[in-house]
């Protein structure tokens, strides 16, 4: 009987792992029947004299884990069905990949019980260091790897430390640059005195002092690779003090200032640059947006939202590449440069199957030690699920549903909403709910559970307000993340009206009737942006809700109705 590493390695023959080629030769290796080594799956066309390693939004996961993507991921206005709205049979059928290969599951949510599996865990940072010391190796000194951000943040331990387990570890994979989001949710005062001692570069050329209007950040690091001069400039998330508590860093202003990237685009150049790099994260539609008006970015390297694909975009000259979340994927750009221009490239989206890449053993024993004090709590059993847990969808999540459930019962409301967060990792029917499971689905630095009243237009408006946040059909009003879940009512929407008019018939569940606009409803919910915010923390609520179910059993959430698709 083969063992799992065994398994895999034969597995991954039968479908396209290795990524792009230029295009179209993650669809060309569907074909292949040999059986593959970790060498063959690493195994690159290398080309030309600049390599682009990415990976971004790890969300301090720093060991193997499951991350179910979308079944759900709606594009409006012009970017409706194309990549990466697109998802199941339909991402399969754009992609050539064969439905039960292993990129279909690391890619896709179809059949995603039966290939997790089949084929396991992804991530983990060891197996990340492998992959980068093999490309490393094979390169030299024209590598450049890079942090899209959202690195610090998402986990028990990182909580714990106030991102010091994150920062040793990714210390030691020596990245060039990083920029940032959730960073900034451990207060300034964090992040500046972590940002001292970076031995590689911060960037934010879209982060001003909000008195002065000056930059606060880098915005630029200029690197010579292959004889090539390359610019990185860095974008961090535009709409921070919006979408996470201002109060946590307020002499700083964010924002897409599209106007100032080109600014630091031409002066790179000016200063020499013959490859310019956004490495940014505003989420995808944004920069495929900034693509398109920005001149002179040869690749942005995307991210916040979450999203894999195994090609890239291309909007004019520019390459956007989206690498994916929590460690399951590095993206590999290969630059052809010659007078001073990008003649040509090839690409692949490196799967971290951590079943067949093997752990590097420096990094497996870093991991170990920033753990180790929070091994007894991490492995703390609070019960059993019986469901799928996951969160990724526009508009339900297992794991929010959960939450919800769990803010109904213990905090005594009528309604409940979870945040439309990406980040938080799988767990599959039959395991157990742990202390760390639980953590990476709520860990942040502002987790009380609310409890107020509100009225039924106080809750439509909110529903309206979130919605036009994900379906503006400009993207520079799209601040990324997902629908807003709500326990213990239901609604319709209907994503291409314009804002105030997309929620209707809103019901509470447990009567059926119509929520009234007039009327007060008792609603908990949690990650209220508000300082000051009272009630214990989200974990302790659900935590306490585990326990006295013991196992937890979910139906299917049909709560929300969906119009203008």
């Amino acid at each position: 009987m083969l063992n799992r590493r065994e398994f895999l390695h034969a597995a991954v023959a039968t479908g396209a792992i290795l990524g792009t080629a230029g295009a179209g030769s993650w669809r060309a290796l569907a074909a292949q029947q040999a059986l593959m080594s970790q060498d063959d799956l690493l195994k690159f066309p290398t080309m030309g004299n600049v390599t682009l390693v990415h990976v971004t939004d790890i969300h301090a996961q720093l060991k193997p884990i499951y991350f179910r993507e979308p079944s759900t991921n709606l594009g409006v206005g012009e970017v409706k069905g194309l990549p990466p709205h697109v998802t199941g049979k339909d991402f399969l059928k754009l992609y050539n990949i064969k439905p039960g290969s292993p990129e279909a599951y690391a890619l896709c949510s179809d059949d995603y019980i039966a290939l997790a599996n089949n084929y396991g865990r992804m991530g983990g940072m060891d197996r990340i260091a492998t992959v980068l010391n093999s490309i490393r190796a094979e390169r030299a000194d024209n590598t450049l790897f890079l942090d899209g951000g959202d690195t610090w943040q998402g986990s028990y331990t990182s909580y714990k430390t106030k991102a010091a387990d994150m920062v040793e570890v990714m210390n030691s994979l020596k990245p060039d640059a990083m920029t940032s989001h959730w960073e900034f949710t451990y207060g300034i005062d964090r992040v500046k005195e972590i940002v001292d001692d970076l031995p590689f570069a911060f960037l934010g050329g879209n982060i001003f002092d909000a008195e002065w209007e000056e930059p606060a950040f880098e915005a630029t690091k200029m690197f010579e690779r292959g004889g090539v001069k390359v610019a990185v400039i860095g974008q961090a998330f535009p709409y921070l003090p919006v979408a996470n508590p201002r109060w946590m860093f307020p002499n700083l202003s964010f924002g897409i200032r599209e106007e100032q990237v080109q600014k630091n685009v031409d002066q790179a150049r000016a200063d020499g640059a013959q490859v310019v790099v956004l490495l940014s994260h505003n989420g995808f539609d944004v920069d495929r947006k900034m693509a398109g008006r920005v001149k002179g970015i040869d690749v942005i390297l995307t991210g916040h939202t979450h999203d894999a694909l195994p090609e890239p975009v291309i909007v004019g000259k520019t390459l956007v590449i989206a690498s994916g979340s929590h460690g399951k994927f590095l993206s590999r750009v290969d630059l052809d440069v010659q007078g001073g221009e990008v003649k040509g490239y090839k690409y692949k989206l490196i799967p971290i199957f951590s079943d067949v890449i093997a752990p590097d053993k420096a990094t497996t024993e870093l991991v170990d030690k920033v753990r180790a004090p929070y091994e007894e709590e991490l492995n703390t059993v609070l019960g059993k699920t019986d469901s799928l847990l996951y969160r990724r969808g526009n508009f339900n999540g297992t794991f929010d549903d959960l939450i919800c459930d769990a803010l109904i019962s213990e905090r005594e409301s009528d309604i409940a909403m979870s945040p439309g967060f990406r980040w938080g990792t799988t767990l599959l029917p039959g395991q157990d709910i742990t202390t760390e499971i639980l953590h990476n689905a709520t860990s942040m630095t502002y987790p009380a559970a609310y409890r107020s009243e509100m009225s039924g237009k106080m809750i439509h408006d909110i529903l309206e307000d979130v919605a036009d946040n994900l379906f503006n059909p400009d993207p520079y009003y799209q601040q990324g993340g997902d629908m807003v879940r709500v326990g213990g009512m239901g609604y319709k929407i209907d994503v291409g009206k314009p804002i105030g008019s997309r929620i209707s018939e809103m019901t509470l569940l447990k009567t059926g009737e119509l929520i009234d606009p007039a009327k007060t409803y008792v609603v908990s919910g949690w990650a209220s942006v508000n300082e000051g915010t009272k009630g214990p923390a989200i974990w302790d609520v659900v935590a306490d809700y585990i326990k006295e179910k013991k196992t937890v059993s979910l139906t299917p959430n049909t709560s929300v109705k969906v119009e203008g698709i």
